[in-house]
């Protein structure tokens, strides 16, 4: 089994490694271990330092190290804006559950309290008429167990995990 490279892993686990390593061209990458091409954040940071500090073109600079012009100006903005922490990914995606608000998730729990035999895909369609957002039952799923193990016992948490799974294989019985 071959030694894993704790660098990588770190790069990997903080969403700092670069997806085109293979891409970065600049001869400094290439000779120098210092500088390495799977550190997205290094990449970044030595392009726009190419071009603000050494006077090279946008275009060479963003093909040096394998980026876009337009990423470039991104980058530039995220340095400008945040400093170096700017440099780093953030996190894509809603931050929070934008349809699966306080208010529907009140209302999956009285509706559960009231009828606790319905399915995940009736409470979707519930949702639906009477918010008017249409959720996919997966996601009303995945939040019921993200609010069950924040609030209550490891016990509502199997139940959810039972009713899916129960779900799942009435699902699949030829009717």
């Amino acid at each position: 089994m071959p030694n894993k490279d704790p660098k990588l892993e770190a790069l990997r686990e903080r969403g700092t490694l670069n997806p085109r390593p293979g891409d970065v061209t600049d001869p400094l990458f290439a000779n120098d271990s210092f500088f390495d091409p799977r550190d997205l954040v290094q990449v970044k940071y030595e392009m726009l330092r190419r071009v603000q500090s050494e006077g090279h073109s946008v275009t060479g600079a963003a093909t040096a190290f394998g980026f876009s012009r337009p990423s470039f100006y991104q980058a530039l903005s995220a340095l400008e804006e945040g400093g170096l922490a700017g440099l780093v990914p953030h996190k894509r995606g809603p931050k929070q559950a934008h349809k699966l608000t306080n208010e529907v998730m009140d209302f999956i729990a009285e509706t559960r309290q009231l009828q606790p035999d319905v399915r995940i895909a009736e409470l979707a369609r519930l949702i639906q008429e009477r918010f008017g957002t249409k959720v996919h039952p997966r996601s009303i799923q995945r939040s019921l167990l993200r609010h069950q193990k924040k609030g209550s016992s490891p016990k509502s948490v199997i139940s959810v995990r039972r009713v899916v799974a129960a779900e799942r294989s009435s699902d699949r019985r030829p009717q």
